[in-house]
C-alpha cells in the first residue's frame, strides 16, 4: 500500500516527489509532398510527431543518417528530440522534401 501512495505522489507531483521535464509534442504534417511546418523549434525532451496525410509513404530521415521514421500513408511516426542543435532531414523517397528542426536547450 505504501508503495501505492508514492507512485501516486509521484505521478500527482505532490511536494517532496521527484520533478521528472514532460516534453510536447510537436506535429508537423506530410501533405502534398512536404513537411508542414517545414521549421519548427522544440526543447531537448520533446517529441516530434509526423502525420501522413499522403497516399505515398514517406521518411523523415536525418540528412546524417543518424535517424530515421518510415511513416505509410495515414500514419504516423514520432522521435524523440534529444541533443542541442540544427538536424536538417528529407524524405529518403522524395529527397526535395526537406525540412529543418531546430533543438534548444
Amino acid at each position: 500500500m505504501r508503495k501505492l501512495a508514492i507512485l501516486v505522489a509521484v505521478a500527482l507531483g505532490m511536494p517532496g516527489s521527484p520533478a521528472f521535464p514532460v516534453g510536447t509534442t510537436q506535429p508537423i504534417l506530410m501533405k502534398g509532398i512536404a513537411y508542414e511546418p517545414k521549421q519548427v523549434t522544440v526543447h531537448v525532451g520533446d517529441t516530434v510527431e509526423w502525420d501522413n496525410q499522403d497516399i505515398v509513404a514517406h521518411t523523415a530521415t536525418a540528412k546524417d543518417r543518424s535517424w530515421e521514421v518510415d511513416i505509410r500513408p495515414g500514419k504516423n511516426g514520432r522521435m524523440a528530440m534529444n541533443a542541442i542543435g540544427r538536424i536538417d532531414y528529407i524524405c529518403r523517397y522524395h529527397p526535395n522534401m526537406t525540412g529543418t528542426i531546430i533543438v534548444e536547450p
